[in-house]
């Protein structure tokens, strides 16, 4: 059975990140994508220039539109913007018996801040309760715990441990701002911790990186329903789209990952 994923998060017009890459992660993974948008961007591979969030009650309208007809399988929540989106989707998912998997968008790959910084609260405790998997990079992590960026793997350990300890059934820190030839993700959950290593590709081409590892997982985590299973699958397939990038050609600044490497036919 196709699962159904649903994504809640912004629009990117450049393509690279947002829903448009959800939709397209989630697709090359073998799930049928629905999106809820959450703020309109205008931006390219160069940066942010203006965000126009959604009304929370149009946020939740679009959602419980979703659940009253089609059966979710998964949901993928992204950008959110505001302490009130924030709680706004938080209230409507709470009580649904569906996986949650969490990318705290916060800043954009250009330095562009998404989350205000008063929704940082909201979504660590109206969210993270919810989640079964959320997946911040280290400075999301530090934000969220209001600590520094850990710089290595004991200080990962450490602040997955206090992650987890925020009501996530599992945490994916993900570890591609550390130094060095690796780029380490830790799964953490009440079963222990294990880490997900992987070679660091060398490129520009990383817009949009978190948006597809996590539509990837909750895809995953619809098709197979284990978390540290649906882990290694999604960081498996966006390493292909990070290697795959330089087939691209698109934009001047940070360029997205190719979505659909398995498509393209060596010239």
């Amino acid at each position: 059975m196709i699962p159904n994923v649903l994504s809640i998060a912004g629009s990117d017009p450049s393509g690279g990140a947002g829903i448009q890459a959800d939709v397209k992660s989630i697709s090359a993974n073998g799930g049928y994508a629905m999106a809820a948008i959450t703020a309109l961007t205008v931006q390219n591979t160069r940066g942010v220039r203006r965000v126009e969030l959604i009304d929370p009650e149009l946020v939740a309208d679009q959602i419980t539109a979703v659940f009253d007809d089609i059966r979710v399988d998964a949901v993928k929540i992204g950008m959110l913007g505001t302490a009130a989106i924030a709680r706004t989707v938080a209230d409507v998912l709470r009580g649904r018996e569906v996986p949650v998997v969490l990318d705290p968008v916060m800043v954009a790959k250009g330095g562009d801040r998404l989350l205000a910084g008063e929704a940082v609260a909201a979504l660590r405790e109206g969210l993270l309760p919810l989640c079964t998997v959320v997946t911040p990079n280290l400075p999301e992590a530090a934000d969220l715990l209001g600590e520094p960026e850990a710089t290595d793997r004991a200080g990962m350990e450490a602040q997955a441990a206090r992650l987890l300890a925020l009501g996530p059934k599992a945490v994916l820190l993900k570890g591609g701002h550390l130094q060095g030839p690796d780029s380490p993700d830790l799964f953490a959950s009440h079963d222990g911790l294990r880490w997900i290593d992987g070679p660091r590709v060398t490129t520009p081409n990383t817009h949009g990186t978190g948006c597809t590892l996590a539509s990837a997982l909750a895809t995953w985590l619809a098709r197979n329903g284990d978390p540290f299973a649906a882990s290694v699958a999604a960081k498996t397939y966006t390493a292909s789209a990070i290697a795959g990038a330089g087939a691209l050609t698109v934009g001047h600044g940070h360029g997205p990952t190719d979505h659909f490497p398995m498509l393209r036919t060596k010239q």
